[in-house]
Parts: structure tokens; sequence; C-alpha cells
């Protein structure tokens, strides 16, 4: 098998429709194809073989999806890394990936001249490139590497998510479940893994005009005339694209007759933002998906489902699980977890209703990390032949249904009571005035930290009920540089100490 395959039979059943418009640029499935074969022949003449490890550095575009494609067909690996990643933690990346070949545009070509790493990658490939020749697609067994990518984090060593061709597949079949794609839909896709799924079912995806590396500079007057300008029928994004585009779409009173479905995830969603994208969006299915990177998607819930729940006290609803997924509740423990059987995971396993550690199986859960044996260690659990993924959330179950309490290591515990930030923070940001807060333990304080203009004795009256020693307000409450839509616990430490 080669997870090509589902780009090339798309090409041949479709190859008029538009595979991705980028800006004022659009390529056919049928150029499209003719490119990625060209591309495939340039890598082969540069030496690149099957197994090989190539670093992309490239934003999201025709040319990183036709160079993607290009090094699935000779069977080489694509490795990819944020572009907001520091020096310090490329060069780390790249250490643990062991590339062979690196590709990027100018800036980052002239970057690894810099960067010893880089510059050990012995071959350097030009990012437009391409050459005549039809070489042959390689065929690969199902646990063939196709993509490495690095998950987040800023210390200890990076987690690199290995991706077979096997697994992509699998992937691709959930997200199909899940997202329910059609070949006449036109999608705009922020969450790079989606365009995949597109270009394997024969519909448009236009790509949104912002820069990743700089969430904040998104401009959602830009994204709404997009929608309409290219009549997109369906948004993949983070809950950060998906709010600034409803703000701002409601508050110009603007209408997007074709858009159907909107789908959400990276990210929580609170009931106050759920409303916002059913008053935004008032006709079109709006879905908040719950996963990550080792695991997409575990459940799923609808915005109008989510937007009757007033008040969370014990805990976020994220729906019913996805059903080729296993999820279980296991007591919370800071080390590995060895088992030596299903019934000996049994005994893990809590009551429902009990808040303890949400951890998931399943044909589309990841299996294994690159070179990192204590990571597989840390984040897995072996039972037979099953490989369960410890997801560091924690929830509980309640009649069938999944709720969120928060990352484990987040937790407070503070006289005898469990104290969860993430069920705060949902009743912190509904507080008119506030526009995001959480808790953080800070020695023996319980500290409620909020981002606000309001005057210190007003917060102090408005939160009156929650539970904290002491109140800090900031200008600006440090948020994950990916999506920008969670908190960075480790930045906010610094900042409070």
């Amino acid at each position: 098998m080669n997870i090509v395959n589902l780009f090339l039979n798309a090409a041949k059943k479709y190859p008029n429709h538009t595979a991705i418009i980028e800006l004022d640029k659009k390529i056919s499935y049928e150029e499209l194809n003719k490119q990625v074969i060209q591309t495939a022949a340039y890598f082969k003449s540069k030496g690149l073989k099957k197994g090989d490890r190539v670093l992309v550095f490239a934003p999201m575009s025709i040319n990183l999806y036709r160079i993607v494609l290009a090094l699935f067909y000779i069977g080489a690996t694509a490795v990819f890394l944020d572009e907001w990643v520091s020096m310090k933690r490329l060069e780390l990346c790249c250490e643990i990936a062991r590339c062979r070949g690196f590709i990027g545009g100018f800036k980052a070509t002239a970057f690894s001249w810099f960067s010893a790493p880089l510059r050990r990658i012995p071959i350097k490939l030009n990012l437009t490139k391409m050459e005549q020749g039809l070489p042959t697609m390689e065929k690969v067994e199902a646990e063939t590497p196709a993509l490495i990518t690095f998950t987040t984090g800023s210390t200890g060593t990076p987690k690199a998510a290995l991706r077979s061709h096997g697994f992509l597949n699998e992937q691709f079949n959930a997200l199909l479940d899940e997202i329910d794609p059609s070949e006449t839909d036109i999608d705009m896709p922020v969450l790079p893994i989606v365009l995949f799924v597109n270009l394997g079912v024969g519909c448009t995806s236009v790509i949104a005009n912002f820069k990743m590396t700089k969430p904040n500079s998104l401009n959602p007057s830009k994204i709404a005339s997009q929608l309409q300008k290219n009549g997109v029928t369906r948004i993949t994004a983070s809950p950060f694209f998906i709010k600034k585009v409803a703000e701002y779409s409601k508050e110009n009173k603007l209408n997007f007759p074709k858009l159907d479905k909107v789908f959400t995830g990276g990210a929580p969603v609170f009931p106050t933002e759920a409303k916002l994208y059913c008053d935004a969006f008032p006709k079109t299915e709006s879905k908040i998906v719950y996963g990550s990177t080792e695991a997409e998607p575990i459940s799923s819930i609808s915005a109008k489902e989510l937007a009757t729940n007033k008040q969370l006290d014990k805990g976020l609803p994220v729906g019913i699980p996805y059903h080729k997924a296993q999820v279980k509740i296991i007591a919370i423990e800071e080390g590995a977890i060895v088992v030596s059987s299903e019934s000996e995971l049994d005994q893990l396993e809590l009551e429902e209703g009990e808040i303890g550690e949400i951890i998931v199986e399943g044909p589309h859960v990841l299996k294994q990390y690159f070179n990192n044996e204590e990571a597989f260690r840390q984040n897995k659990i072996i039972v037979d032949d099953k490989i369960w993924h410890r997801t560091g959330d924690s929830g509980y179950t309640q009649n069938e249904e999944l709720f969120l309490t928060g990352r484990c290591k987040q937790l407070i515990h503070s006289n005898n009571e469990i104290i969860s930030p993430f069920i705060i923070e949902n009743q912190v940001q509904a507080i008119e005035g506030i526009e995001v807060g959480t808790v953080i333990k800070i020695k023996n304080d319980v500290v409620l930290v909020v981002q606000s203009k309001l005057a210190k004795e007003k917060v102090k009256e408005l939160v009156h009920g929650i539970r904290h020693n002491r109140i800090s307000i900031l200008a600006k409450i440090p948020m994950d540089p990916r999506h920008n839509s969670k908190i960075d616990y480790e930045k906010l430490k610094t900042v409070l100490k």
C-alpha cells in the first residue's frame, strides 16, 4: 500500500476539480497530480530513495502538499517542524530525526547555513524545482513511516509522532467518519492534516489568508472575504480561528449562505463560545471535536448541545466517544504504567463519575514515537496486542458521555480538595469584563489569574465565590504558540514568579 494512492485515485476520478486555492492561485487535481510526479522525479534525481527522511520547512501552501505527496510517492518520510520553534528546539528535533534531505524556502535555506545540525543534512532540495520523468510509485508496507511530526512543548526531549502509511489510512477513515466530506465540498482547512483528507476525496481546499506563525495577526475581514468569494461550504480550524471569524461575522451581520459545516478542535470550547458559533452561523452545523496529536478524534459534540450547558460545576461535556475509540478513565499516576493483562488494567479503571486520566485505544490511535523510548514508556500502556494512549487529560464519564476536567498535571490539591483550573476557566470567561482566566498554585497559594482591563476591586467583586487565595491581573495571559487557544501554564508560572 501507499497512502498517496488516495490522492492519485481522487485525481483520476475528478481531474478537473480544483484541488487547492491559495490566494489568487489555484491548481486542479490533474495538474497537481502531474506536478507531484515531476517533483518525485526531481527527488529521485537528487539521490533520495525509499526510507529516507526529509525535513520539510514550508508554510501551508500548494508547494507544501505537492512536496509531501511526492515524498510519499517515492516511499520517503516527511518530517515536519512547527514554524514557531526556536533555533535550539529546531536543532534538537534535527538531531532526533536524523534526516537525509532538507527542503525549504529561501529564508529556511539561508537559516540552515548557520545551524550545524542542518548543515549536516547531506541533500539540500529546491522548494519549487521539478523535473520531467515518470518514476514508479514505491510500494510500501502498512507499517512503513510516512510522516513524522513533533508535538508541542518547549522543554525536555521532543516527542516525534510517527505516522505510518497504515496509520494515516486509519486516521483518514476516522476523519471521514467525523467530517463526512464530499467531492463537492469547498473547505477552508486551517488544520493541515485535514487538507490531506480533502485531497483523498476530491474536494477543494481554500488556504486561509493568515500566518499560522502569528495567530494574533489574523484579520477576520480577509477570512470573511475568502469565505464569500470562494463559496466555502466547510471550515475546519482551531477554536481561536473560529472564534475570531464568528465575532467579526456576528458584529457585522455577515451571511454565509453556502457554509454548511464548521469543525473545530485542538483546544477546549466552553458553552459561551459554542453559543457564539450558533449565533454567528445560525444555519450551519457546528461541531467541536476532542482529540490529540496521537488520537484524533476521541469524541465530538455539537455546538448547539454544548451551548445549552449553562453551568459546568464538574466538567466540560465533549460528547459520546467515537465508535472506533475505546475509552477508559483510570486512576491518575505520575509515572509509567505497566500492566500484564486486561484484567489488571480494569483494576485501575474508575467508577462512572469519578475523575481520573482519560486513556484511549483504537486503529486510529498512534502506536509509536520516533527515537524516543521514554516518551513511549510514559505515554503508552501495552495490554496484550493493544496499545493504549494516555492523553494526560483528566475527566470522567456519565451516561456514556465524556467530560473533561483539564490536564492531569494542572489539577490543584489544596486542603484535601481537588481544584480543576479548567472548570474555573469556564466560569471566569463567562464573566463580562474578563477575557480569560485560570487558577494556578504558587507555593502554597491558589492564585486566580485574569486577563482584564477592570480595576482589581471590581474583579474581586465579580469572582466572589471562586476558590482562590489572591488575585493577579495581567494585560495578557500567555497562550500556546500552535493554536493560541490554550493557556501556557509553564510560561504563566514564570510570569507570576
